[in-house]
């Protein structure tokens, strides 16, 4: 062990094992959560701006964050999107462009419908009604759910609130800033029933996947160690027999 290659070997180990105490440093890091929100933080209404600006995602403690915007409806851009439960009763929300700045706009959850009927004339009522008037919209911010592939019997069936999919049948999007979230309307129009949509569970300050992913890098480094003192005790037993061998001989 003190030949200069196994010295070498134990200082590339030392390097290894610095890497990943680093690492799980850095995962302790985000595993405690320092400045939590307060209980009940969720229920302030707040400035859509204040918590979030177009394009960024959503930080995990602002989920459902109720917030307020102001801005004017885009006509002809009513879409209908199904497999919407409200209360456990499956059925449809009505959508619609926000434009809550001169080329910045939200997708937002107009209402609930238990029918298809009744969603597309909801949505003929909003698309007549946009005049655009200015206009308070309130509710929770929620993350984007991603966009799947239709189905081929059903090519303009929409089973996701997925913004990017939303924008793609959106009319004057030429350089237009999008926020990445939606907003499910507190209260509904034209007809539509409110969305239920309730407080968020409050989460714990404590990530423990994190602490998981920490302990292991600790392992990690342990092995380091365990792996060089393996090696060279593996060539001192070669060495040993060698000699006996050659002794034997």
């Amino acid at each position: 062990m003190l030949r200069g290659r196994w010295i070498a070997m134990l200082l590339l180990c030392l390097l290894v094992a610095g890497v990943f105490a680093w690492l799980g440093q850095w995962q302790l890091g985000r595993a405690v959560d320092t400045a939590p929100q307060e209980p009940g933080a969720t229920e302030q209404v707040r400035p859509l701006d204040d918590v979030l600006q177009p394009g960024e995602y959503l930080a995990e403690p602002l989920v459902g964050q109720k917030v307020e915007t102001e801005g004017h409806w885009i006509p002809g851009d009513f879409i209908i999107v199904s497999s919407r439960f409200n209360d456990g009763v499956q059925g449809y929300w009505v959508t619609g462009q926000l434009r809550v700045d001169d080329r910045a706009s939200i997708a937002v959850a107009v209402g609930w419908a238990p029918d298809r009927e009744s969603a597309d004339a909801a949505a003929e009522r909003l698309d007549a009604d946009s005049d655009g008037e200015v206009i308070t919209v309130s509710g929770r911010i929620i993350s984007d759910e991603g966009p799947v592939l239709p189905t081929r019997d059903d090519p303009d069936r929409l089973d996701r609130m997925s913004t990017a999919a939303l924008l793609s049948r959106w009319h004057d999007v030429e350089q237009l800033d999008v926020y990445r979230p939606y907003l499910a309307s507190t209260t509904a129009t034209a007809g539509l029933v409110d969305i239920s949509s309730p407080a968020p569970e409050e989460g714990s300050s404590v990530n423990w996947l994190n602490i998981f992913y920490a302990v292991e890098w600790a392992i990690f480094a342990g092995f380091a160690f365990y792996l060089w003192y393996r090696l060279a005790k593996d060539a001192w037993e070669r060495e040993v027999e060698e000699f006996e061998d050659a002794a034997s001989a």
